[in-house]
């Protein structure tokens, strides 16, 4: 591809310092995606223009009419501070007819809402656990029969943002105490869903309508009792050092016949397709002992920093992370173009 004018999209708070150079640098876990994407864009040999975003639309204008970039990277996960406005940024860039990296709009749409993209996936006979959606401000005096145990989370956040242990739970006392919870401190709707005990693989997933899965990866708890709930919880996700006491590791997913791995495989493509997905984005399965699949949600545009699951898997499948960066690059402008690599 030839040197390209990227103009790179990232929250006003994570655009990363000139001088930070040093993987030893405190400062680097802040920074790590952002940093990570430019060095590799720069390795390439492209031009990088670091654009920093909160609620305000202007400066990808501006960049647009000043420094006419070839392309936007969007590494932008919420607009004025809401993970579900993200859409719109990318929606003005369409407006704009500028190639941007990741998910198209409406994927992005479909995808964030939890209950939303469960209903979709349900219709198409995809299966996921069962759910109920508690917004904020209503209350409901009654509840459908629930399957507990149940997992409540919020309804839109991602990098599983407000759940903890304390999210299993086990009956309609608890289940109201949580989502009250969950009201208060995250200030949106709450779900709760079905908890599946099983295997949790992530799959990754490259392309706009030809699709390539890469090698899955499995959240692994080695040292979790019998009976204990085995959740990615915010400080499973965050927290290496909780990760390490207790035996949780992030790993390649072993011991999978070739057959199953096909019908993962499979069932990841109907997902990402059956929500309008493109460029990138990653599926949470459950794999459950007597070789069920669930579907827990799809991710639009997860982390790609050099150490994320997304990235180990492209590494996995032979590319180097400047291919990985390029291969997003390119996906941008097949999509743009109507066309596919």
């Amino acid at each position: 591809m030839k040197t390209l004018r990227v103009m790179m999209l990232v929250h006003t708070t994570l655009v990363p310092p000139d001088d930070l150079t040093s993987a030893k640098d405190p400062r680097m876990e802040k920074y790590r995606t952002e940093y990570d994407v430019k060095q590799a864009l720069l390795k390439l040999g492209h031009e990088v223009q670091v654009v920093g975003m909160y609620d305000d639309l202007a400066p990808i204008r501006k960049t647009i009419e000043e420094w006419k970039p070839h392309i936007a990277f969007n590494l932008i996960e919420d607009f004025a501070g809401n993970s579900a406005f993200d859409y719109y940024l990318v929606s003005f860039l369409e407006m704009m007819h500028l190639p941007y990296t990741g998910c198209n709009p409406r994927g992005l749409l479909l995808a964030r809402d939890k209950a939303l993209s469960k209903k979709l996936l349900s219709y198409h006979h995809i299966n996921v656990p069962d759910f109920m959606v508690f917004p904020m401000g209503r209350v409901r005096k009654r509840t459908r029969a629930l399957r507990y145990p149940m997992i409540v989370k919020s309804l839109m956040e991602e990098g599983s943002v407000g759940i903890s242990q304390a999210s299993y739970v086990e009956n309609e006392e608890q289940l109201r105490d949580r989502i009250a919870l969950i009201h208060e401190r995250i200030h949106g709707d709450a779900i709760a869903e079905q908890y599946i005990d099983g295997r949790e693989l992530y799959v990754t997933i490259l392309g706009n309508t030809q699709l390539q899965v890469l090698p899955i990866r499995e959240l692994s708890f080695a040292k979790t009792a019998e009976g204990l709930p085995r959740m990615a919880t915010y400080k499973v996700k965050w927290d290496e050092n909780y990760r390490e006491r207790w035996g949780i590791n992030y790993q390649f997913a072993k011991d999978l016949p070739d057959a199953l791995g096909e019908r993962v495989a499979k069932v990841c493509k109907r997902v990402y397709r059956t929500l309008e997905m493109s460029g990138y984005g990653r599926v949470d399965l459950r794999l459950t002992a007597d070789g069920k699949i669930y579907v827990l949600e799809a991710n639009p545009n997860p982390g790609i920093a050099r150490d994320e699951d997304s990235t180990l898997s492209a590494i996995k499948a032979g590319m180097s992370y400047e291919e990985f960066i390029e291969r997003i690059l390119r996906l941008g402008f097949r999509a743009h173009e109507g066309a596919e690599t």
